[in-house]
């Protein structure tokens, strides 16, 4: 006999050693149901002394050994099988095969080790779809944004005491806490989500969040119109959140209105519960205004001691927003000719007196996708149609973009709704116009709608 057959002999014999005491358990359990005067027994020898037969010979070890013979059979042709091929395979020594503790396997343990052995899997097939994210990688990326120095050098110096504190809890040295909760202060179109979503990977890589997503709310996403309904609502968002990071924007709304039919401060204090209780896989980041976040986080002694950690996102220059969309255009396969350059820093340098109002890296992104809808529709009227004018944005483009822009931001301030709408209608009908004359013109609301849901894109920040 080789080892295959030496192992297969003894693992059935383990197994056939276990089979029997199992069923010998339930046979006695239902010989005593079967046989009358086992009613009256209850002493475990009684009962067996009613299981013989008249002729004196035990009928459970009759039916026992067919029982074993039968599955001896099923068992055998079934683990020969399997032997055959776990035997085919060379990087299986035999102590791999036999293991070390086979004899003390219970039929619970092995239904368990089964399962996560399977969770195990299934885990590693969807590691190798979607590999982990290198913390280098993430903070090549965060370094090739244009602007926000002083947040890359906060970034990095939390990553630095993360680490450390790490190194001392590994070596049995004393900690302080520390709280990785944040708040973003700054203008609208500074970066702050951008940033969170990278926060949020970030922390994934160090192994503080298991997941590393971003969900983004604002009051609305929290508080309820009716007593009792904002703090299951506010659950509802942290459950969401959990493993990742909850993004609260224009966080201060929560506590700036004092009515008694305000239910902002129930979310506050639900908030306050949940980042206790799950402190370990949740990181909460508010944002907003500078001095309103102040006010903020200053009307609670809950929030105060929890936020600690304050990032101050200053307004981009000139020569950054400009970055901005010079970054666009090469991302887009566009080229903007020189006078187009020079409209495009006059529009921004008049625009941005009030950062507020322009909104920064945002006021740069309605900017460019207005230069694409006055390209479009300088195009499809032309009819020698070139890749160099496809990628081409003039003057007259700028021009135009910059009228319908202060328009645009006129009509936002009067009606929110009835400016999207209106943007969206001028990129049907442009996308219309480059259908009906089949031009590759088409391209250019394509790189728009792409570069709008790019939430990685430096220009593309919403907040």
């Amino acid at each position: 006999m080789d080892k295959k057959d030496i192992m297969l002999d003894e693992s059935l014999e383990k197994l056939r050693a276990i089979t029997t005491r199992n069923l010998r358990r339930v046979s006695d359990d239902i010989w005593g149901v079967l046989k009358p005067e086992s009613k009256k027994t209850t002493d475990a020898n009684d009962i067996a002394e009613s299981a013989l037969h008249p002729s004196g010979k035990d009928m459970r070890d009759e039916v026992l050994e067919k029982q074993l013979q039968a599955l001896e059979i099923l068992t055998r042709n079934e683990a020969k099988a399997i032997s055959d091929q776990l035997w085919s395979d060379e990087s299986l020594s035999f102590e791999d095969l036999s293991g070390p503790n086979t004899e003390k396997a219970e039929p619970g343990k092995v239904e368990q080790s089964q399962k996560t052995e399977s969770a195990e899997i299934a885990n590693e097939k969807k590691e190798e779809e979607n590999p982990p994210e290198k913390l280098e990688d993430i903070l090549a990326e965060l370094h090739s944004y244009i602007g926000l120095d002083s947040i890359k050098t906060e970034v990095e110096n939390l990553i630095n005491m993360v680490r450390v504190h790490k190194m001392r809890v590994e070596h049995g040295l004393p900690t302080v806490d520390m709280s990785l909760h944040m708040v973003f202060s700054g203008n609208p179109g500074t970066g702050k989500t951008m940033i969170a979503r990278v926060m949020a990977r970030i922390y994934k890589c160090l192994g503080i969040l298991s997941k590393g997503q971003l969900v983004e709310v604002d009051r609305s996403g929290l508080v309820a119109g009716y007593v009792g309904q904002t703090a299951g609502k506010t659950s509802e968002v942290v459950q969401k959140a959990l493993g990742g990071v909850l993004f609260i924007d224009e966080a201060y709304v929560l506590t700036y209105h004092k009515e008694a039919n305000d239910f902002g401060q129930e979310a506050v204090d639900t908030l306050l519960k949940a980042m206790e209780d799950h402190r370990d896989d949740l990181v909460v980041i508010v944002a907003g205004y500078d001095g309103l976040m102040d006010e903020f986080i200053h009307s609670n002694p809950g929030l105060e001691s929890r936020f600690n950690r304050f990032l101050h996102f200053e307004d981009y220059t000139l020569e950054e927003m400009m970055g901005i969309f010079d970054q666009r255009c090469k991302k887009g396969g566009y080229v903007l000719d020189e006078n187009a350059r020079d409209e495009v820093e006059a529009f921004i340098t008049k625009q941005n007196v009030d950062p507020i109002t322009f909104g920064n890296a945002r006021g740069v992104r309605n900017l460019f996708e207005q230069v694409l809808i006055a390209q479009a529709n300088r195009i499809v009227t032309e009819t020698d149609i070139s890749k160099e004018k496809l990628m081409q944005l003039t003057e007259d483009d700028v021009q135009k973009a910059a009228d319908a822009a202060v328009v645009k931001e006129k009509r936002e301030e009067e009606n929110p709704a009835a400016a999207l709408e209106e943007l969206l209608d001028a990129l049907k009908n442009a996308g219309k116009q480059d259908e009906s004359q089949k031009l590759p013109a088409s391209e250019a609301s394509e790189n728009k709608a792409e570069k709008t849901e790019d939430a990685g894109d430096q220009a593309g920040v919403n907040e």
